[in-house]
């Protein structure tokens, strides 16, 4: 099976999965809910969920497990989506090719929305049907809340609002990057780590490694994307952090520097598997197309 066609099959899966749980979530608000699914379920590229599919596999995760722990970081990601396109935040209309969330239903929904996909994560971790030590389990909703919170996205996206119209240095736009995109694509990973065998703990730093290089390297593609593609191509608005005066690693480096940089965290990523004895080949081949996507 190709990389495309095993991507194809787990988009489904995790659908199917985050259609479920929404099914089974009643909620006595049905705009909220329908806000809620239009977030969650309609579109995406599904990153985070392959990631912790694919290295759960790896490290001998049950099926069930990995079904809560990708829905769960996917749960996260559109809750961010959500409140990123807001006015207050980033203030977009385009989101994933379709109209944003605040934009369908109303900015207060829209709110809400994402207060309940951030709050349905934790509960589809917690969940009793899992057949996990409950010490590994609070390891999972450590990583994931972490990640989450102001020492991770939330942080990050806090530091983007207070960079605006100021030029940042390098370092600081690492951060911000490592906070606001890298820390949840590293909880992605670490929560398949924490799905698997006893065994597999042990490289629970070195596939967080991979991330963390991955993540960064994956807002680089993002920077230079936003200035060689085109708004019908990326889904959402084009030139969006140009025109707000946020730093990008382009307008920071140049487009061709932000391109080396791209290839040398791609090769460090690629590094940080070498150290791992176990068949990464499937990691390899998703950074490589992740990081040369046109989209």
């Amino acid at each position: 099976m190709s990389l495309e066609q095993l991507m194809a099959r787990q988009r489904d899966t995790i659908n199917r999965v985050l259609e479920q749980h929404l099914q089974n979530y009643h909620s006595p608000a049905p705009q909220l809910q329908q806000a809620m699914r239009y977030a969650l379920v309609l579109g995406g590229k599904r990153v985070r969920p392959f990631l912790t599919y694919s290295v759960g596999e790896i490290c001998g995760a049950s099926a069930q497990v990995l079904d809560h722990a990708a829905a769960a970081v996917e749960c996260i990601h559109a809750y961010s989506l959500i409140h990123d396109d807001l006015p207050a935040m980033d203030d977009d209309d385009l989101r994933r090719g379709q109209a944003t969330c605040h934009r369908a239903f109303d900015e207060a929904t829209a709110i809400l929305a994402g207060d309940a996909l951030q709050t349905l994560a934790f509960e589809l971790l917690t969940a009793i049907e899992l057949q996990l030590d409950p010490q590994r389990q609070v390891q999972m909703l450590r990583a994931l809340s972490q990640a989450s919170g102001s020492r991770g996205m939330c942080g990050g996206q806090a530091l983007d609002l207070a960079a605006t119209a100021r030029q940042l240095t390098e370092a600081e736009l690492e951060q911000v990057h490592q906070l606001k995109t890298g820390a949840l694509i590293n909880a992605a990973v670490q929560l398949g780590v924490l799905s698997g065998s006893e065994e597999a703990q042990q490289y629970l730093d070195d596939f967080s490694q991979f991330a963390a290089l991955l993540g960064l390297a994956f807002q680089v593609q993002d920077d230079i994307l936003d200035v060689t593609s085109s708004t019908e191509m990326l889904g959402k608005t084009k030139g969006k952090d140009e025109a707000a005066q946020k730093s990008t690693y382009v307008t920071l480096l140049g487009l061709e520097a932000a391109q080396v940089k791209l290839t040398q965290l791609h090769q460090k990523a690629l590094q940080a598997l070498q150290r791992i004895p176990y068949n990464t080949q499937l990691l390899e081949n998703f950074a490589e197309q992740l990081l040369t996507r046109d989209y």
